[in-house]
């Protein structure tokens, strides 16, 4: 078998001191050695020809691959394959192709640092994401490590803690971790104006302050959602949720999806889900995306299609799903539709309001299987001087596999 033509490298601040002698053999024997302008400073005086990583990082992805028949060095922070390049040319190379060298990760040197285990710390790569994916594991006591794209990003990271109501979160601020220019800072949110940070920059957080913590079961309050009033309730919700049976990595079909609080819950129960909204009305959709944003799952898909209901618009296409929840729009064509295009198996919930809709949820229960539950809930609110039962709509859900 012939050599890799590519080698992933995982380089610390250390330079070469810290990698390994196949690591030094690989740069040696290089004909390009690729990499960000502090990693090529870092190996300053390699006789390879160097090659700067450019921006955006998918440029640099594709004239690296241009550069096969040579031998290249692809040089990455720590370990290539935690929140690094290495993932991304081994899934568009043959196994054959490359090879990697990691070395020890930052998060692995930030934990050596504060002295924290690892398998009981949040890990995030926030260097290009947003804060707002921060928010399903702020909790007292919550301890996170995030990679930050540079020293200014230390300020909006406390910026968005203190708006969350966590400013009394402690911060270590972490750069350049096992290289001679290493420095560790402990702060307050609260307490970060205009610090000087250098990249790379890691920062750790134990979190703490007044804010409100996301419970980690489904049926989140309402007020927690922007909405309208077309929402799935909190009861409502955590029943369908437990009907919809998420599983690790599944991706869901949301039709009619108001608020976007079921797909929103879906996103919630495991960093590896996948959910598609779809919405007529645009302001909905919008605001969809909105809470999707700030429940920090903005990996949210969300569609608008308005003929929802009449034609499967935003549907065709589509990665097919696992499970499909239909909150509005329902009508024969729709589910006609659904039950020639997904496959078997595929878990299908859909709630109904109107007498019409329960109507056709019953001759669909009786044509393609499943359950029907009808739920009727009342809540004790004031009545006069005392207090009362006020009944909300029942709702009619069919639960069945296609």
């Amino acid at each position: 078998m012939a050599e890799p033509w590519l080698t992933i490298i995982g380089l610390g601040e250390d330079g070469l001191d810290g990698l390994s002698s196949a690591s030094r053999d690989a740069i040696s024997a290089a004909d390009v050695v690729a990499g960000s302008s502090r990693h090529l400073q870092l190996l300053s005086g390699v006789g390879a020809t160097t090659f700067e990583w450019p921006v955006p990082f998918a440029d640099g992805v594709e004239q690296v691959l241009a550069m096969r028949g040579q031998s290249v060095v692809v040089l990455a922070s720590g370990d290539p394959f935690w929140f690094g390049a290495g993932a991304v040319f081994a899934a568009r190379l043959p196994a054959g192709e490359w090879r990697a060298i990691p070395g020890p990760s930052a998060f692995s040197w930030a934990a050596a640092r504060l002295g924290w285990r690892l398998e009981e710390t949040t890990c995030l790569g926030l260097h290009a994401a947003g804060y707002p994916r921060l928010r399903p594991h702020l909790a007292p006591g919550a301890r996170l490590l995030v990679t930050l794209r540079d020293g200014a990003a230390v300020r909006r990271l406390a910026d968005y803690l203190r708006v969350a109501g966590f400013g009394e979160t402690s911060i270590w601020i972490m750069e350049a971790l096992g290289g001679p220019r290493e420095r560790v800072r402990l702060v307050a949110a609260n307490e970060v104006h205009d610090l000087e940070v250098a990249a790379p920059v890691l920062a750790g957080l134990l979190v703490a302050g007044p804010g409100p913590a996301l419970p980690v079961a489904s049926g989140r309050a309402d007020q927690l959602f922007e909405h309208d009033g077309q929402i799935t309730k909190s009861p409502i919700r955590a029943m369908t949720l437990a009907a919809l049976a998420p599983v690790a990595g599944e991706l869901l079909w949301d039709i009619g999806a108001g608020s976007g609080s079921i797909s929103i819950e879906w996103l919630l129960a495991h960093p590896a889900m996948r959910a598609i909204a779809i919405e007529a009305n645009q302001e909905r959709a919008e605001r969809a995306q909105r809470n999707a944003q700030a429940f920090g799952v903005d990996r949210l898909d969300v569609r608008l299609d308005v003929r929802l209901g009449t034609a499967p618009g935003a549907l065709l296409g589509l990665s097919l799903p696992d499970a499909v929840f239909i909150g509005g729009g329902v009508d024969h064509s729709l589910l006609d539709w659904l039950w020639a295009t997904i496959k078997p198996q595929t878990r299908v919930v859909a709630n109904a309001v109107t007498l019409e809709a329960e109507a056709l949820l019953a001759q669909w229960q009786q044509k393609a299987g499943g359950s029907l539950l009808r739920i009727d809930i009342a809540e004790a609110l004031p009545l006069g001087s005392k207090r009362g039962w006020r009944s909300s709509l029942p709702i009619v859900q069919w639960r069945t596999v296609r």
